[in-house]
């Protein structure tokens, strides 16, 4: 996935969820921040983001914050793109073949999945979660507790159960992880239902990124330790 009109800024300061302070040249402004996970590990005082320029004229802040440094490691913090880059990468069957058909948000349950999709073994459902919580080349999910994460992969459960082939796709928004690990100390439910959903016969996938401070797409599979 492409993005357009990009610009680098320094960070500030994230006094809520939804926006943040860069000091755009020379300027301070305030900007979208696109995900509303707690990414204190990655924005800190002085560290270089990647904004987009919003498309609405009219919109009260001008630019969206989709990408930032931790150090030199960069990280796509956009919330927003997980779904379209595991879609389009499925779509060219970089990882799953001979799908046939692929449809975006499908309600089953409880719940709405991600992605919907029919290949010549039945039909499958895919849960897509963005992962930007990197601890030394570890990467973890979730940053915060998640109940409705939980909820997803309970239902995906009973999917299978039912005859779906079901997927929890981790997206890591970085490229180099090490593994993939669920965040134990963070949140144990989630770690021990998502143990739970593989012996239930739910796929669990993880799959790092090349990133660009305007471009992220997928790359390599990655050894999941759950």
């Amino acid at each position: 996935m492409q993005y357009r009109n990009t610009r680098r800024a320094v960070f500030i300061k994230r006094p809520n969820r939804f926006t943040a302070h860069v000091l755009l040249d020379g300027k301070e402004e305030i900007d979208h921040v696109k995900n509303t996970g707690r990414c204190k590990e990655i924005l800190k005082k002085g560290a270089n983001v990647i904004l987009e320029r919003a498309e609405n004229k009219n919109r009260k802040t001008k630019y969206s914050m989709i990408t930032a440094y931790k150090n030199d490691l960069l990280i796509n913090i956009d919330s927003q793109v997980p779904n379209q880059v595991v879609a389009e990468a499925l779509a060219k069957g970089k990882f799953l073949k001979d799908t046939v058909l692929i449809k975006r948000e499908f309600n089953y349950g409880n719940s709405r999945f991600d992605i919907y999709f029919e290949n010549k073994k039945g039909k499958g459902l895919i849960e897509v979660k963005g992962v930007t919580l990197e601890d030394n080349g570890v990467a973890k999910f979730p940053d915060a507790p998640t109940e409705r994460g939980t909820r997803h992969l309970r239902e995906m459960i009973k999917a299978v159960e039912e005859g779906y082939s079901g997927y929890i796709f981790f997206l890591i928004q970085l490229k180099g992880a090490k593994y993939f690990t669920p965040n134990h100390s963070t949140d144990p439910l989630f770690a021990s239902t998502l143990s739970l959903a593989r012996d239930k016969g739910v796929k669990i996938l993880a799959y790092d990124c090349l990133i660009s401070e305007d471009s992220i797409e997928l790359n390599n599979k990655i050894p999941v330790r759950l």
